[in-house]
């Protein structure tokens, strides 16, 4: 009877969070009818419990199989070479920061910030990206000088679609430059990098769309829109590679009440984009070449393209004015990667299937936690591993391409019974020699049954022991693909697989 009671209990407070999600009731209300109605459903315990358990990931997040996961490996190789070809050291910082590191640092996404339980001590919270912990280490260590990377995972409250490579438990890789140097120098190499990343992967067509926080000011202030209400209509202009101009237009003029006349003006210059020439058009238009900020940012705009020119990348590089980045600590050069798709050969215009790199220029936020304020220029970016991730796995899956989710050489293996001392002795010295090796975990394996796992696993190469291979010295090497077979020395088992398998 009181089992019959304390479901019906249950099943009241169910209901209790079901109405205030629906009403939208203050987070800080529902995570603690939540946790009640958790509390309560492990009380009922027993059969009950064991009943409704789901097993699943938390929304937002995914396991990665090994096949995954080698994919993963591929694509992480090929930016971490990249940064160290660029000589960038590395570093980490803890998963989670002190809540007032993160306060106040990412404007209006500060909502998505995972906020850990008081458990009577330090106020937490879970790093939102790799940038604001970077500069509070900066500050914290007084380092004035660094070129380094840093790929780690980073967490957000977002509502995820994971189909396209958004999650809640996402890794980010970031290669920052900090420290006082000429103009644009540093900046240009980002944006080599990038070029770099996003060419080796062979991910398709792409375009780095560049802008410039102070370009955008100068254009706000000009176009009549009150400095308080920069940070915000920043962050409409942001949506603009996702939504319509009108869209943007009325959540300005509905939402921030913004005049329709400023947003008309905003509009004519969002809508522009280009190369070296739209700068010059700029630096003459009679409204922004008057505002000291649009000035200084297109001065280092037209020393930026000077440089990108020298590296030989313009090809894929626009000045948008209507790029933003809504992170409130940029202070400079912003800029975003997006892939191109064509959606057919009728269409003029790629469309751009999603950011995969982001960065900028951010001289004031290791200021912020120096006591005395001092600062130091930083400039990064960071690469949309989990983006390029999705892109890959969709085409592996849609290619059939066979992937490979162990690196091992050689199979060892016998043809006879009662052989299993020699090939664990064999074994051992190819793992002694650095050769990856494996055996089956049977006393007696029949051949078919291992060769028929080399075929399933990729692994090029099989060791035959045999009694009569053993009386003569030597092992019998087979080459799984084409099935040839060659008897070679024990002694020079090692060299001959090294070089074999240094082929493939």
């Amino acid at each position: 009877m009181a089992a019959e009671a304390a479901a019906a209990a249950v099943r009241e407070q169910a209901e209790a969070v079901r109405r205030l999600k629906q009403d939208e009731a203050e987070p800080e209300r529902i995570a603690k009818e939540v946790a009640k109605l958790l509390e309560m459903k492990a009380q009922l315990g027993g059969e009950e419990g064991k009943h409704k358990f789901v097993l699943k990931t938390p929304k937002g997040t995914r396991d990665y199989s090994p096949k995954q996961m080698a994919i993963r490996e591929r694509v992480f190789t090929a930016i971490i070479n990249c940064f160290k070809r660029h000589g960038a050291e590395v570093i980490d910082t803890p998963v989670f920061e002190l809540k007032e590191t993160l306060t106040g640092k990412y404007g209006e996404d500060s909502k998505l910030i995972y906020d850990l339980k008081d458990q009577g001590g330090e106020l937490l919270s879970l790093r939102y990206d790799l940038t604001v912990p970077f500069a509070r280490y900066l500050a914290m260590n007084k380092i004035t000088n660094i070129k380094r990377y840093h790929i780690a995972k980073v967490y957000r409250r977002d509502n995820p679609a994971m189909t396209r490579g958004r999650y809640r438990e996402f890794y980010q890789c970031d290669f920052d430059i900090a420290g006082q140097f000429d103009p644009m120098i540093p900046d240009a190499e980002c944006l080599k990098i990038v070029h770099e990343i996003l060419s080796d992967l062979q991910l398709g067509d792409f375009l780095i769309k560049v802008n410039d926080r102070r370009i955008l000011d100068g254009m706000f202030a000009v176009c009549g829109v009150p400095d308080s209400k920069f940070r915000t209509i920043c962050s409409s202009v942001d949506k603009l590679d996702k939504v319509p101009w009108e869209e943007v237009k009325n959540e300005m003029v509905g939402e921030k009440g913004l005049s329709p006349e400023a947003a008309d003006r905003i509009g004519e210059y969002v809508q522009l984009h280009g190369g070296l020439d739209l700068i010059e058009q700029l630096l003459q238009d009679p409204k922004l070449s008057q505002n000291k900020l649009a000035k200084e940012g297109l001065g280092d705009m037209k020393l930026l393209f000077e440089y990108l020119t020298l590296f030989g990348i313009t090809g894929k590089i626009s000045f948008d004015l209507s790029l933003a980045r809504g992170l409130d600590y940029y202070t400079g050069v912003i800029y975003e990667a997006v892939l191109l798709q064509q959606e057919n050969d009728h269409v003029e215009d790629p469309v751009s299937v999603g950011s995969v790199a982001g960065g900028g220029r951010y001289d004031g936020l290791v200021g912020m936690f120096d006591p005395k304020g001092r600062k130091v220029p930083c400039v990064g970016v960071s690469i949309g591993i989990e983006r390029i991730f999705s892109i890959l796995e969709q085409r592996v899956e849609a290619s059939e391409e066979k992937i490979r989710t162990t690196e091992t050489q050689v199979l060892v293996a016998s043809a006879q019974k009662k052989l299993l001392e020699e090939r664990l002795k064999l074994i051992s010295e190819l793992w002694d020699a650095g050769i990856k090796a494996e055996i089956l975990y049977k006393k007696n394996p029949k051949l078919l049954n291992q060769l028929q796992y080399c075929e399933e696993t990729g692994i090029p190469l099989v060791a035959i022991v045999g009694e009569q291979e053993l009386k003569d010295g030597v092992v019998k090497l087979r080459v799984v693909a084409t099935r040839e077979e060659v008897n070679i020395r024990r002694e020079n088992l090692i060299e001959e697989i090294r070089m074999r398998t240094s082929q493939l």
